[in-house]
């Protein structure tokens, strides 16, 4: 070409020199090519368009993958592409290796990557060529970038050492991917296998060694320095004793590189490859790198697992077995861990068989005691107290001991745990004497949660009693013993406020929850359970978010008690009795306070009363006779509410129980009198009332019908 002539065509300059054009919209799917380009991927040297499948089928499918990242790559930098791409023959065999850069451009309108690029055969021995295997070729730090990034962020999300094997094993390094992985670790002075990839099953039983071995992985251990054989002429030549156990897997380079954790060398990593690698210090940086990464995903995961196996032993050594079934009751237990720390904290429950005569009593054998608690904190020493203290109240059980004695001696035995350490802690418990023969529960409460009631009909109520401070605050606190009596197909629950407050609820939107799941269930106890604890932790507890949102989880321990059904079907008649709720409450003299608990009682066990009018009368009805008795008696009012179904409808007939001789009789108030009218508000409201003398005492009851079909009061 002389001076001053026209400069040739571009596309007769690129032609000349071995380089192709090919443009690729991701929109279209289309790929553009010029001769030169069609010739390289495998087709007829002549101009085409081809589709994103055609070009794909002649792409090695690790370097397609790649080729989507760093076009994305260029892009957020504004720079140029360029990658190594192996060209495939029909039979997936590697033809040639191309080199494309292009300068990559995005169109958000279309959401569509446009690229025009050149594409060029570049010289590179073939797999099986001696170790002169030049290093990647392209744009070899973006793809090491990207790679690095990938990897890192899947070791970080593993939470177990199989997961970590499981990400490593999938590990597609740019260029040089190994096709057979080993994590070797030590246990003691030996060698062991923690894990391999693309080794036949059993393979690794003979790489169990001492560490003075002579076997890379063994150095590697020992020295914390990685080494590198690109043949296996160089393994034959450093280690003739144990290249038999190399051998018979038929790799051509192999690399041994420290896994080391806070300093300190914990195992080894092997790579090994089916190809000859020249381990530039491109490579030997990526090997490294990821070998640093694998180390601390390691780390993380071998601490997760022991302190799960830590958690899961100690629950097993702190949480009983319910053991045999006690005859005529059904116990059900749970016991779910927050997850935070090391997944253990002071919750726990207890089912204690009692000695014969325990409490005072003359019956015979089975009686047992549930105990259910919390201790303050959720750490180790939480645990360990709780573990003590659970020790102390099994043994004050078995001694026989009522109830309040057993929670005030335990509670002295938490105070003077804590009286010689500055991290004093406090534990809240309910303990329950249970006679399965007659459904008797002696229940004493030290400012625990009080107990559930759920009726044969899925009626709900929370049983008031009398409780006493936390345990270990005071060690001469008393806490009075309350009598309940748990009915034939009534279930008693009792858990700690994790299963209540779970989810940023308070006490009453806690329970709110928990009585919609009681009162909707049928079916086994065991599913009642479940279902429980699926409500606070399952997947649609988010639903139900309380006011305290970013209050922080707790454990959740809950006992249920079940007695079981009393009719056996097996009568004359073979008729069940009509299904019955009741509900019993004192109001002492000293406790007019309870008056407001015995409404709320009354409320709940009309839950699902039609009409709310006569809920209203009924509860104020109560409200009258119990003011009555306190205000004109010197004893305490005994109630008990019952609801009943003759056939004919529900009905409700509250009955207060007093022991003063004088009968209440209507008189006529004056227009400014202060009382009088109690009597009058009975006869107008109620369907029927009366007064009943009781020997000593006196009973007043009246009773209300629900109306059917909306009709009003008969």
């Amino acid at each position: 070409m002389r001076t001053g002539e026209p400069l040739p065509a571009l596309g007769d300059v690129l032609a000349a020199l071995g380089t192709g054009v090919w443009h690729w919209d991701t929109a279209s799917g289309e790929v553009t090519v010029d001769a030169v380009a069609a010739g390289l991927l495998g087709l007829p040297a002549e101009p085409a368009t081809l589709t994103q499948a055609q070009v794909r089928a002649r792409f090695h499918p690790v370097d397609w993958n790649e080729i989507t990242g760093i076009i994305q790559l260029a892009v957020a930098e504004g720079t140029l592409a360029e990658v190594r791409i192996r060209i495939m023959d029909d039979q997936n065999n590697v033809v040639r290796v191309a080199r494309s850069r292009s300068k990559p451009s995005y169109e958000p309108e279309r959401k569509a990557y446009v690229l025009t690029g050149t594409l060029q055969e570049v010289t590179e021995p073939t797999p099986g060529t001696p170790a002169a295997r030049s290093a990647v070729t392209g744009d070899w730090r973006r793809s090491r970038e990207a790679f690095l990034l990938d990897a890192g962020r899947a070791l970080a999300e593993a939470r177990s050492t199989q997961e970590v094997l499981r990400v490593a094993a999938n590990l597609s390094m740019p260029g040089f991917t190994p096709d057979g992985l080993a994590v070797f670790g030590v246990e003691g002075d030996r060698l062991t296998i923690i894990g391999h990839h693309g080794h036949e099953p059993g393979a690794d039983s003979a790489f169990y060694m001492p560490l003075d071995t002579d076997y890379p992985a063994a150095e590697v251990v020992r020295t914390g320095r990685a080494v590198y054989i690109s043949s296996p002429e160089e393994y034959k030549a450093r280690y003739p004793l144990t290249w038999p156990l190399a051998q018979r897997f038929g790799r051509q380079s192999w690399a041994f590189l420290p896994l080391t954790a806070s300093g300190r060398t914990m195992g080894a990593w092997l790579a090994a490859f089916a190809y000859p690698v020249a381990f530039t210090p491109d490579e030997r940086s990526v090997l490294t790198t990821v070998a640093r990464m694998l180390a601390q995903a390691l780390s993380r995961a071998g601490t997760a697992e022991t302190e799960k196996e830590l958690t899961e032993g100690l629950q097993r050594t702190m949480m009983p077995k319910l053991g045999p079934g006690i005859p005529g009751m059904d116990v059900t237990a749970r016991y779910v861990p927050t997850g935070g720390g090391l997944q253990v904290g002071g919750d726990w429950y207890d089912v204690i068989p009692l000695p014969q005569g325990a409490s005072g009593t003359t019956s015979g054998g089975g009686r047992f005691a549930l105990v259910i608690g919390d201790v303050q904190g959720h750490d180790v020493r939480a645990a360990g107290l709780m573990g003590q203290l659970r020790i102390a109240l099994r043994a004050y059980a078995s001694e026989g001991h009522r109830p309040d004695a057993v929670l005030a001696r335990a509670s002295r035995f938490l105070h003077g745990i804590g009286e010689d350490s500055a991290d004093l802690r406090f534990a809240t418990c309910l303990y329950a004497e249970v006679d399965p023969a007659t459904g008797v529960l002696e229940v004493a409460r030290a400012g625990h949660p009080e107990p559930v009631i759920r009726m044969d009909d899925g009626t709900v109520l929370t049983r008031p009693t009398a409780g006493g401070l936390p345990l270990g605050i005071d060690p001469d606190a008393d806490y009075p013993t309350t009598r309940l009596i748990l009915e034939s197909g009534e279930t008693l629950l009792i858990c700690t406020d994790g299963l209540i407050e779970t989810g940023g609820h308070d006490l009453d939107s806690g329970w709110q929850r928990l009585r919609e799941i009681l009162e909707r269930h049928h079916g086994t106890q065991e599913e009642l359970a479940d279902a429980l604890v699926q409500a606070v932790h399952g997947p649609s507890s988010h639903h139900t978010t309380g006011p305290l949102a970013d209050r922080r989880e707790d454990d959740i321990a809950l006992l249920l008690l079940t007695r079981q059904g009393a009719a056996c079907g097996c009568g004359a008649e073979d008729t069940a009795p009509p299904p019955v709720r009741r509900t019993a409450l004192t109001v002492a003299q000293a406790e007019p306070e309870r008056v407001s608990v015995a409404r709320q009682q009354l409320r709940e066990l009309l839950h699902d009363w039609d009409s709310p009018d006569q809920v209203d009368s009924a509860v104020l009805l109560l409200s009258e006779v119990l003011t009555n008795v306190l205000v004109h008696t010197d004893s305490d009012a005994l109630l008990l509410a019952e609801v009943t179904d003759g056939g004919d409808g529900r009905r409700i007939r509250v009955e207060v129980t007093d022991s003063g001789d004088d009968l209440p009789h209507p008189r006529r108030p004056g227009e400014l009198a202060s009382s009088g009218r109690g009597l009058l508000l009975i006869e107008r409201l109620a369907h029927t009332w009366g007064v009943a003398p009781r020997g000593r005492g006196k009973s007043i009851w009246f009773e209300l019908y629900e109306p059917r079909n909306g009709d009003g009061p008969g």
